[in-house]
C-alpha cells in the first residue's frame, strides 16, 4: 500500500486515501474543506463538453481502479448509458453536476467513499505524484494544527484513562502524539478511547495506535489493492511509548460520524475481543482509495483497496461497526464509565482503591 492521504467527503468527513498521481496541494484542500469552512466557492456554468469529459474520466477510473472490478465495469457502463440518454443535459451548474454524480454513484455503488467534488480553482494536471516542498509544508501544518488527531487526554474519576481521537494523521506527526497520550494513561485502571468524532486517516497510524493495546504481534487484517493486484498483511508491531497491553479493559466510543480508518481501528479491536464498543453503529465506509482528477474543476474519490479482517474474514463496508452496547452517542461515555467501574470493583484487592472506584461509580 502506498503512502496515504486524507480526504474529507462532503457527506461523511475524512476517509483513507492513497497517493497516486495526485497533487499534494489538492489532497490537502480536500482534507481541509467541508461545508461551511471558509468562504463559499463560486459556482460556474458548464457545457456538454465538460459534462462528458467528467463522466468519461469517471467511467475510465472505475473500470481501471475500482476495488471491485466487475462492479466498476458495470457502473462505468451505466454512467455512459445515462450520458448518452441525455440524463445530464439540463444541468448547467458545476456544483449541481457534482452533487448529481455523487448521488448517482452512491445509488449505483452503495459505497460511502464514492464522491465527486467541484472546485472553483482549477485542479492541476496530473504530474509525477511527488508533492513539492511547499505542498509538504502545507500538509504538515494541517496535521500539526490537529495535533496529529489526538484531541484530548485526561483521567476520569476512578483513575480511568480517556483519549479522544479525531483522526489518525501521518505517522510523522501522529507517532509522538499517540506515544505521549499513552504515556499519560499508562497507570490507569482501564481505558476509554473516544472515536465518536473520529474522521479516518492514515492506516499506518491506525496500526501504530492499535499496537499499544496488545502485548504480542497480532494480525489485524489484510488489505487488497486492486490497482496493483497486491495484498498487504497488517500486524501490530513495536511502539515508542509505554505499551498498555491486553490485561486492562478497553472501551471504544462510536457514532455514525466514526468513519473509515477510525472504523478500521474499532472493527479490528472488537473482532479479536480486545475492546468493548459503546455507542451507535458507525458510518460503514471500509474501502480506501484516492481522489482523482476528472477535469479542470472536478475530482472524484475512487476506492481502490479493501480490508479483510483476520478474524471475521469480512469488513464493515455498508454495515458499519455495530456496538456491543448500543446507546445514543451522547450517553456513550457515561455508559462506558459505569460499565468499566462495575467491572473493576469486584476484582480490586486494594481497599483504598476499591473505595475510590465505588465513590466514582456513585457520583455518575
Amino acid at each position: 500500500m502506498e503512502l496515504n492521504r486524507i480526504f474529507k467527503p462532503r457527506r461523511l468527513a475524512i476517509g483513507i486515501a492513497t497517493v497516486g498521481a495526485l497533487s499534494a496541494a489538492v489532497a490537502i484542500a480536500l482534507a481541509a474543506q467541508k461545508p461551511g469552512d471558509g468562504p463559499p466557492q463560486k459556482d460556474m456554468a458548464i457545457d456538454a463538453a465538460a459534462r462528458k469529459e467528467a463522466i468519461e474520466h469517471a467511467a475510465a477510473l472505475l473500470q481501471a481502479r475500482y476495488v471491485y472490478a466487475d462492479k466498476g465495469a458495470t457502473i462505468a457502463a451505466e454512467l455512459r448509458k445515462r450520458l448518452q440518454a441525455g440524463r445530464y443535459d439540463s444541468i448547467t451548474s458545476a456544483d449541481a453536476f457534482a452533487h448529481k454524480l455523487t448521488d448517482e454513484l452512491s445509488e449505483l455503488s452503495h459505497d460511502k467513499h464514492m464522491e465527486v467534488r467541484y472546485f472553483e480553482a482549477a485542479v492541476p494536471e496530473t504530474g509525477n505524484g511527488e508533492p513539492s516542498a511547499e505542498e509538504r509544508a502545507q500538509e504538515l501544518f494541517e496535521m500539526r494544527w490537529m495535533n496529529g488527531g489526538v484531541d484530548s487526554v485526561r483521567r476520569l474519576p476512578g483513575n480511568l484513562g480517556y483519549i479522544e481521537i479525531r483522526m489518525f494523521a501521518r505517522p510523522q506527526v501522529a507517532t509522538s502524539r499517540i506515544a505521549a497520550a499513552m504515556g499519560l494513561v499508562a497507570e490507569t485502571k482501564g481505558l476509554i478511547i473516544d472515536l465518536r468524532r473520529c474522521h479516518g486517516g492514515d492506516p499506518d497510524a491506525v496500526l501504530q495506535a492499535a499496537s499499544y493495546l496488545y502485548d504480542v504481534p497480532t494480525h489485524l487484517n489484510d488489505v487488497y489493492e486492486r490497482y496493483t493486484n497486491s495484498t498487504e498483511k497488517r500486524w501490530t508491531g513495536d511502539v515508542t511509548g509505554p505499551r498498555y497491553g491486553v490485561q486492562r479493559k478497553l472501551y471504544l466510543l462510536t457514532s455514525p460520524e466514526t468513519i473509515s480508518g477510525c472504523e478500521d481501528f474499532a472493527y479490528a479491536l472488537q473482532a479479536n475481543h480486545r475492546a468493548v464498543i459503546v455507542g451507535e453503529t458507525t458510518a460503514g465506509a471500509a474501502n480506501g482509495g484516492s481522489p482523482q482528477r476528472l477535469g479542470t474543476h472536478f475530482m472524484m474519490f475512487v476506492p481502490t483497496f479493501r480490508p479483510t479482517n483476520a478474524v471475521t474474514g469480512k469488513d464493515w463496508e455498508g454495515v458499519g461497526v455495530v456496538p456491543d452496547h448500543a446507546v445514543s452517542t451522547n450517553k456513550a461515555l457515561e455508559v462506558a464509565q459505569k460499565d468499566l467501574l462495575q467491572a473493576l470493583i469486584p476484582i480490586e484487592t486494594n481497599p483504598m482503591a476499591k473505595e475510590k472506584l465505588q465513590g466514582a461509580l456513585k457520583d455518575l
